[in-house]
């Protein structure tokens, strides 16, 4: 066989070149193919999808994952499977989402005899059964493209390769940048200028685009002869043989050499060896293949590309799918973030059917406006632009009362222009219990509503709440945004927009005119309104999911407690904040200095740009981790080289100095933070919100007091700037107690895996990790060393959150065969451990969601994602949910426990912070004993475990005083 070689040329000017491959160069008519630039087109983007060939591809690779996990998880509750359903939608969603295509086609092979079968009768013989799990899904998968309203094209006797190929002709004829979407190989030939083949890789999420360069780089042929290729090595899927022996670098070879099938066949007995001897002996299967794997490109198709364009979905259609399909709110999100919304443009407003909003301005015409509701009331609180800040809340100056039913009706209180016996009958009615009352922003308004000396009971929901533990990982919980996703609801805005408020309470605007401005109370009366049907709606859903009892004997009165917290706050030493931030300004300096002084130039120490140029082309440090802009040098990657560099180097100093520098300026700025948020009253008033980590975890914000380090030496001196307050209302306070579970989240490991070994250890009072060491490494406890012991402790919080022997290794800087050896030493000896591990993850896949002892649900539709990275985030959630969660629920029901029984036994102390599993409190003057003995009490008391629940309690004048 002669020599063949590929010949690129091109265009002296960059700007304008044009590459080409040779094909013939042994022939006498060696012809130069252009291999084109792709153009673009975002404003004409045809994407067309090979349905079966995507749905085939999503129904292995969940079946594989499912499989893999130990189940189906992809069944619904009457028994169909929906894995090529969900991977299908999934990869739509990414392609939309991605490629933001204009225009949108999917075609599927129809069942019966195509063109290629009846030339052929073995064609496509050697596939495998389709798995009787996949029948059926398709139909459902047109159910959804019919509710998004995406065109299915289709052509009797052709399969859906031969429909894109004609599509993907017009389109590139009307000029449209045309995007294939297609599994088989042999859509290749289609690719030209205007038309890219996206290919999946493993997984139908893994998409190469393949141009003709790519093409060319690949297989080293233009795009045109991939099918003269495919002739010569064979199609396995579609049971069509090709010349044993050639692959396809030898069949690429040829046809540069000698051209497409008909021109290389003309050559043949050119070819010498035993290659081409097989060559001209299967001339005819050649022949064959060429002639069945050329897609057509001129089907009499039904269809016009103007009206392809990519459509908004009807939410109706597509929820009602959906919930057949048992789908979870992840996929719909995406799927409409991506395809977009009908009401996005605005939802029409509903007419609610509320007459004039009446203004109750006596006791008597109040107490005869709530008489006339039978159901719960909503409430709704009204805020001026002048009302005032007192610390941890603000004061109230009116509030919106309403009711739903068959005749709506809106009442409208001025709180400050109430008389006393007005005052009196709204205190009656808001503190009786048996008076049922729905408040957005719970919390917040009983705040408001408690400087003004007002108690609020008989809450019945908070939509904010109740929304929360049905979508847990929701983004916002804004009143307008749940009624446009729960019920399709829309408020008409006010004329003045700037009236409107965020959230539960409303702000509205005032000047000379009468407060509130009529379009701004009508807005706040209809929203009002609107919150009954929206709470009835949440409420039923908690009571299908069994949550119900989490909001009303949780959530709902952790709010009240939640607010005394915050309205008493902590107080702080203002001068000791100030000499630490002295302190930590020297710091910085002194470690910006020893920085700067192992390089030539100074540099900002917080520029990642000129971090970049010193650490690696200056001081010569080994790479890091590749990313856009370059090298890493987070702090993890600089913590690592300071690991890989000499001591004595100049590298290693600018490294120390750097992460000294970073460390003191981000402990600075912590206690700038503390320093802004003094109130008046020498306290810092920190903001708790419920509805915002996924967990069931509390969060603190203004300032953040759940990140400030326990263990370093900074830390602690941080801790020690809250301090006992001054005396309060006539009481004196003599401490700070601290009160926190020991090792919690491994007693509810212990707990719901229900390893003896664990239980046992916890029982009789070991150390756990002292205990778990000896096991592991069969020694005695006392002979477990420290370093054997703080191996222990890391691996066994790490597989709380799902950390990998990988992780393992990273985080106690051994070699991975270690950690996986201590990985699997682990479950040898905790063997239930192994098991509920793997079976929590089992049982999310299946329910789609996770659940607490309490069955507080955590929903994670990744679990089932194509993408790799995105489905391991989503397996480490589904162990770390149930074992934080549960430690979540246990830490609030203990602060319920802990404040009723001070309203009990009329102690004068109180709780301030709550952080993770450790609450502060303010211990009044001689009640030191009694606080001890109620948290011990009920922290103990707050859940029955298989395991005891041990708290530690600390005393101290100061926080840190007081940690144990």
């Amino acid at each position: 066989m002669s020599t063949t070689t590929q010949q690129t040329q091109t265009d002296p000017s960059p700007e304008t070149a044009v590459p080409t491959v040779t094909v013939g160069t042994e022939t006498d008519h060696p012809v130069d193919v252009e291999i084109p630039r792709p153009v673009s087109r975002p404003d004409r983007k045809l994407l067309l999808i090979d349905g079966h060939s995507l749905a085939f591809r999503a129904f292995f690779a969940l079946s594989r994952a499912a499989e893999y996990g130990g189940g189906p998880a992809f069944v619904t509750s009457d028994g169909r499977h929906t894995e090529a359903v969900y991977g299908f939608v999934n990869t739509l969603v990414k392609l939309v989402r991605e490629q933001q295509p204009t225009h949108l086609v999917v075609s599927f092979d129809l069942d019966g005899p195509t063109l290629r079968s009846e030339q052929y009768e073995e064609y496509k013989g050697g596939r495998d059964e389709t798995p009787e799990e996949f029948h059926g899904q398709v139909p459902q998968i047109q159910r959804i493209l019919d509710a998004l309203g995406v065109p299915v094209v289709t052509a009797e006797g052709h399969e859906a390769d031969d429909v894109l190929a004609t599509l993907a002709r017009r389109g590139a004829e009307q000029d449209y940048e045309v995007l294939v979407f297609s599994g088989d190989r042999d859509a290749f030939q289609m690719i030209d200028d205007h038309v890219t083949v996206v290919y999946p890789g493993r997984t139908p999420s893994d998409l190469k685009h393949m141009d003709a360069a790519a093409v060319v780089e690949k297989y080293k042929i233009p795009p045109r002869h991939y099918p003269d290729l495919a002739a010569l090595t064979g199609e396995q899927a579609d049971n069509l043989p090709g010349v044993p022996g050639v692959g396809a670098g030898f069949a690429a070879k040829w046809i540069l050499a000698y051209g497409g099938v008909d021109s290389l066949l003309e050559n043949a007995d050119r070819i010498k060896g035993k290659k081409g001897e097989a060559l001209r002996e299967h001339r005819a299967a050649v022949e064959r293949n060429r002639r069945l794997n050329r897609l057509l490109t001129d089907l009499e198709l039904d269809v016009d590309l103007a009206d392809a364009a990519l459509p908004t979905p009807d939410p109706a259609a597509v929820e009602e799918v959906f919930d057949d399909l048992e789908f979870g709110e992840g996929l719909r999100r995406r799927l409409f973030d991506a395809f977009g919304r009908a009401e996005e443009e605005g939802a029409a407003p509903v007419d609610l059917g509320l007459g004039d909003v009446e203004r109750p301005g006596t006791a008597e015409e109040l107490e005869r406006w709530l008489a006339g509701a039978p159901g719960p009331v909503v409430l709704h609180a009204l805020h001026r632009d002048d009302d005032a800040l007192v610390p941890g809340a603000r004061e109230l100056s009116g509030m919106v009362l309403a009711r739903s039913g068959d005749e709506p009706s809106a009442a409208f209180l001025d709180l400050a222009a109430a008389d006393a016996a007005l005052d009196a009958a709204l205190g009656r009615w808001l503190a009786d219990e048996d008076r049922a009352k729905v408040v957005v922003g719970l919390k917040d308004v009983w705040k408001s509503l408690a400087v003004r000396g007002l108690l609020l009971a008989g809450v019945v929901d908070d939509p904010q709440l109740s929304a929360y533990l049905l979508q847990p990982a929701r983004r916002s919980y804004e009143l307008e945004a749940l009624l446009e996703d729960r019920l399709g609801v829309a408020v008409a805005p006010p004329a003045d927009a700037a009236a409107a408020a965020a959230g539960g309470q409303q702000e509205l605007s005032f000047d000379d005119e009468p407060w509130p401005a009529p379009d701004a109370l009508r807005r706040a009366a209809e929203l009002a309104v609107a919150t009954a049907g929206l709470s009835e709606h949440l409420l039923a859903k908690l009571e299908e999911t069994h949550q119900t009892a989490l909001l009303v004997d949780l959530e709902l009165p952790l709010a009240a407690v939640l607010g005394s917290m915050e309205l008493a706050g902590i107080a702080v030493d203002p001068e000791g904040v100030q000499t630490l931030l002295d302190d930590f300004a020297r710091v910085i300096e002194q470690a910006q200095e020893e920085a700067l002084a192992q390089i030539a130039e100074p540099v900002n120490l917080g520029s990642p740009k000129q971090l970049q140029q010193v650490m690696f082309e200056e001081l010569g440090l080994p790479k890091t981790k590749k990313i856009k802009s370059g090298y890493t040098t987070d702090a993890d990657a600089v913590a690592e080289l300071l690991t890989r560099t000499d001591p004595d180097s100049k590298g290693h100093r600018f490294l120390a100095g750097l992460l000294a520098y970073r460390d003191a300026n981000k402990l600075r700025q912590t206690v700038e933070g503390l320093q802004k948020a003094i109130a008046e009253d020498g306290r810092v008033h920190t903001t708790y919100m419920q509805n915002v980590a996924a967990t069931g975890r509390l969060s603190s914000t203004n300032p953040n007091l759940q990140n400030i380090p326990v263990r370093t030496e900074e830390g602690r001196r941080i801790r020690a700037l809250f301090v006992v307050g001054a005396p309060s209302e006539g009481r004196q306070y003599e401490a700070l107690l601290t009160a926190d579970y020991s090792q919690i989240e491994m007693r509810i490991m212990a707990h719901l895996s229900g390893d003896a070994a664990l239980i046992e250890a916890f029982r009789e009072g070991e150390d756990l990790h002292r205990f778990v060491g000896s096991k592991i490494f069969g020694v005695a406890p006392a002979d477990v060393t420290p370093e054997m012991r703080s191996k222990v402790k890391a691996m066994s919080y790490g597989l709380v959150y799902g950390l990998s022997s990988f992780g393992l290794s990273k985080q106690l800087r051994i070699p991975v065969d270690e950690a996986r050896t201590l990985m699997s030493d682990y479950f040898t000896r905790f063997g239930a451990v192994r098991d509920y591990l793997r079976g929590v993850v089992e049982e999310a896949r299946r329910n789609g969601y996770t659940a607490t002892i309490d069955g507080r649900r955590r929903y994670l539709p990744d679990l089932s994602s194509d993408n790799r990275q995105l489905r391991s985030v989503a397996e480490r959630a589904a162990l770390n949910a149930p074992i934080q969660g549960s430690a979540a629920d246990i830490i609030k029901k203990a602060m319920l426990g802990v404040a009723r029984r001070f309203r009990e036994e009329e102690l004068g102390s109180r709780m301030l912070l709550q952080v993770h599993d450790e609450l502060v409190v303010e211990v009044a003057a001689g009640e030191r004993e009694a606080v001890e003995r109620v948290l011990r009490e009920e922290m103990g008391g707050a859940a029955r475990l298989t395991v005891p629940l041990e708290v530690n309690v600390g005393v101290g004048r100061t926080w840190h005083e007081a940690a144990h």
